[in-house]
């Protein structure tokens, strides 16, 4: 049987109400964005996993064998297991809608499980690299994206950042992007609009 389980903190929250999952960037853990999750939405599950591969000594989601080059197998194995670990989670507290926020390798397993699956309703993307051609898929359809950037990055570049926003709308996702004036950092007007991006969910 395949694994779907990862280390995590887990917040279970009111009956009927979304779960959010919050996933870290590399070198991050299960609690890089779990008190940001539980303080943007009080009453939701909040579920924070680990990434299960270790670079040097580093927790991410899925091994890459370069700066910005995704070893595409190990990709492809990490999207089936978090997008079973998703499903799975969501049916065990019974959650309304699925939720995802992501930040650097977060956000790229979230934007290919996305791309792979459709799943979550709504997503955050922070500063997320996607250095391939995504698959169409009709599931995107209506669901909403926010993806947040900043315009001197130098590991998420500003063209392939409009260019996944540019995928998103012609699958017919709902995308918002917001930039900021630096680098790989996240800056509070991102925080903002995250609060805003999720408003509808209280």
């Amino acid at each position: 049987m395949a694994d779907t389980s990862y280390v995590h903190r887990l917040h279970a929250g009111a009956p009927g109400k979304p779960i959010l999952f919050v996933l870290h960037g590399t070198g991050g853990d299960e609690n890089q964005f779990f008190e940001f999750g539980r303080r943007l939405l009080p009453e939701a599950t909040i579920v924070s996993p680990r990434g299960d591969i270790s670079e040097h000594g580093a927790a991410r989601f899925f091994k890459r064998t370069g700066e910005g080059v995704y070893d595409m197998d190990d990709l492809a194995r990490a999207t089936e297991k978090m997008a079973a670990y998703v499903k799975d989670l969501t049916v065990d507290h019974g959650a309304s809608q699925i939720l995802g926020l992501g930040f650097s390798n977060g956000a790229n397993i979230l934007a290919n499980v996305l791309i792979e699956k459709g799943l979550f309703d709504a997503s955050v993307l922070m500063h997320p690299l996607i250095p391939f051609q995504p698959k169409p898929n009709p599931e995107l359809a209506g669901r909403r994206v926010l993806i947040t950037a900043g315009q001197r990055d130098p590991i998420c570049p500003v063209p392939l950042t409009e260019a996944l926003a540019a995928y998103f709308e012609t699958e017919k996702a709902k995308v918002t992007t917001e930039w900021h004036a630096g680098g790989h950092d996240i800056r509070p007007n991102e925080i903002d609009a995250i609060r805003t991006f999720f408003e509808p969910y209280f």
